[in-house]
């Protein structure tokens, strides 16, 4: 399946009229090495490799450009020498030389620069996603113990942490290629002299080996805190409502408070580290300076060097002050990138544990008929959800099913599309173990609305279509009517295209709710699980769902994790879960008559919607 896949985003034209702007996602070049053995840098080797052309031809133009600005300090000692000493050459033809390699070593730069941010860009571009194609292939378990802020602090500071260095840390090494190059000419102007100002080289290495070992573990606390704040910034915003229900504000300030300060001590602690090495790196340079002065000056003094090679060791010096300046923030960028990049990798080298089998076939003409066979199921290594649960449901069957708080129910529906894998039994789709259908054609054939249903910040109409785009106007508002959706959405402003607010609390929990359960019938599928689908649609409403989904069944397999008295009326047959297993099952009628568990648990939903009805009454 490819991965190319387009999207339809709107904009406004110079008459203020809608135009749709036809965009397409483009994949990855290249992904990171799998090979867990190597390092950092190795693994994001091909990342960098896949944009080699603009990045190789931003390198050397940035090399020619500085290779030019090296010339200019070689000019000034023939200019004071030739011009001004022996008066051999006109000074005009040195001038004349100084500005034509300023203006090329700016152009080269100007190129050099573009080039650079451009592959900048595109790598950010492929490395963001790299992860979200990897996070939409990641199982339920995985998002059930990683929180959200850590993703979302991954995908953005350490991911733009990792470009900087991958882009300009090669830059930056160029630049002090330049030192090489600028030390060949000060050798052929005076060896002795090229020597001591270059000696404090070693000292500068020798510093900058201890500056990386410093800086790395809080360069990794930083990102980590970093991530940590994140999440209590996403866990605040998505939860303001229970958090403004409790009066919380305060504690969640001093929460915050409280992951800001840890952070501002690992800055701190990176300031230290850098105030202490950072200028020693970036001023060695000066006392080769003063070096280059002191024994420049007595060789001028004895007849053995001309003041013109003063200056130019004097230029040369400045010159590479620059690159050494860059060193110190080359290591600073380096031990944050490594640091993000581990973090990065802590996520990509996460494996689904649901995946197509090899072999796996697809579910194309689906009749309907599931059976759960022997099941045992626990979330993440703890206690048994499902004990031995066995059950079958024929095509066009519709079957509730009831049980107290934590007896199962929601497992069992997400077992059906495969949201998580059996951990004995099977669960079967047509005769086929759903371990052996490929996940995309099985999800298609199962519609699922949930209990809390999830809206997305677009328009009514591409949130009812989100599961057919391709819909037309007809079909989204057919669905919509279907799940007793319509009348409310012609009364909102923009009727269909009004735009809900985030998850759609801009809708009450009914109105949501019906926009999900039309979301899943347009899709038509041959398999239906309504996960306690109308626990906050009115009675009234709920009746007009009901009828519409009377006739939307037929011939249509359903389960229905349900509540209510009146959800159950739906089913041709009830099933009663206790404890992760079914301890009966039969018509409502039935069980009422033969299962004193059965009417306490409809008691206790009964007892909990009267609750429920005189709180919003009073409200």
């Amino acid at each position: 399946m490819s991965l190319t896949a387009a999207y339809r985003r709107p904009r406004l034209d110079s008459a203020g009229d809608h135009v749709t702007i036809e965009s397409r996602y483009r994949p990855p070049r290249a992904t990171i090495d799998p090979d867990r053995s190597q390092s950092w840098l190795r693994r994001a080797r091909p990342i960098v490799l896949s944009h080699k052309r603009t990045l190789l031809t931003a390198l050397l133009l940035s090399f020619v450009g500085l290779v030019l600005q090296v010339q200019i300090p070689n000019v000034l000692n023939e200019a004071v020498t030739n011009s001004l000493q022996h008066s051999t050459v006109p000074l005009s033809h040195y001038v004349r030389l100084v500005l034509v390699f300023a203006v090329a070593a700016g152009i080269a730069a100007y190129i050099s620069r573009l080039f650079l941010l451009r592959t900048a860009y595109a790598m950010e571009f492929d490395l963001r996603n790299i992860i979200y194609e990897h996070l939409t292939r990641m199982s339920f378990g995985f998002y059930d113990r990683v929180q959200s802020g850590q993703l979302i602090s991954r995908a953005n500071s350490d991911i733009r942490s990792v470009q900087m260095y991958l882009t300009f840390g090669p830059a930056i090494i160029v630049q002090c290629a330049v030192a090489v190059v600028a030390f060949g000419y000060m050798l052929s102007i005076n060896v002795p002299l090229a020597f001591v100002a270059m000696c404090t080289l070693p000292f500068v290495f020798v510093l900058s080996v201890k500056m990386r070992r410093s800086m790395f573990p809080v360069s990794w606390l930083i990102q980590s805190r970093l991530a940590d704040i994140a999440t209590i910034v996403d866990e605040n915003i998505n939860g303001v409502r229970v958090v403004k229900s409790f009066v919380a504000e305060p504690r969640e300030l001093r929460t915050l408070a409280r992951s800001a300060d840890r952070l501002q001590w690992a800055y701190i602690k990176d300031a230290d580290l850098r105030a202490r090495f950072t200028p020693a790196v970036q001023n060695l340079p000066q006392l080769g300076l003063a070096l280059v002065l002191l024994v420049g000056g007595y060789l001028v003094i004895h007849d053995d060097l001309q003041v013109g090679a003063i200056l130019a060791f004097s230029a040369y010096i400045v010159i590479l002050q620059a690159p050494f300046q860059l060193l110190g923030m080359l290591i600073m960028l380096g031990q944050r990138a490594k640091a993000s990049a581990e973090r990065i990798y802590e996520i990509l080298d996460e494996v689904p544990t649901v995946v197509d089998r090899p072999g796996a076939i697809d579910l194309v003409e689906c009749e309907g008929d599931v059976s759960f066979e022997s099941v045992d199921f626990a979330y993440a290594d703890g206690p048994l959800v499902l004990r031995d649960l066995s059950l079958h449901l024929a095509p066009g069957e519709t079957v509730a099913m009831v049980g107290r708080t934590a007896s199962g129910k929601t497992t069992v529906s997400r077992l059906l599309p495969r949201f998580y894998d059996v951990g004995a039994g099977a669960v079967k789709v047509d005769g086929h173990d759903v371990r052996d259908l490929t996940l995309a054609s099985l999800r298609s054939q199962i519609g699922v609305v949930l209990d809390e249903p999830f809206l997305f910040s677009a328009s009514i109409r591409e949130n009812i279509a989100y599961g057919r785009p391709e819909a037309d106007v007809g079909e989204v508002e057919a669905a919509a009517r279907a799940a007793g959706a319509d009348e409310f959405i012609r009364e909102l402003p923009a009727g269909y295209d009004t735009v809900v607010g985030e998850r759609g609390y801009t809708l009450s929990g009914g109105q949501r709710q019906r926009v999900a359960i039309a979301r899943t019938l347009l899709v038509n599928p041959p398999i239906l699980v309504l996960d306690d689908a109308t626990s906050a649609v009115d009675v009234q409403i709920e009746q007009q769902i009901h009828e519409a989904l009377r006739v939307l069944m037929e011939g249509r397999t359903t389960l229905i994790v349900a509540h209510r008295l009146s959800t159950i009326g739906l089913a041709d047959r009830v099933v009663l879960l206790d404890a992760g297993r079914i301890v009966a099952e039969g018509t409502h009628e039935e069980l009422l008559a033969s299962t004193p568990l059965y009417v306490s648990v409809l008691d206790q939903v009964a007892e909990a919607e009267r609750a429920a009805r005189a709180e919003r009454s009073e409200l």
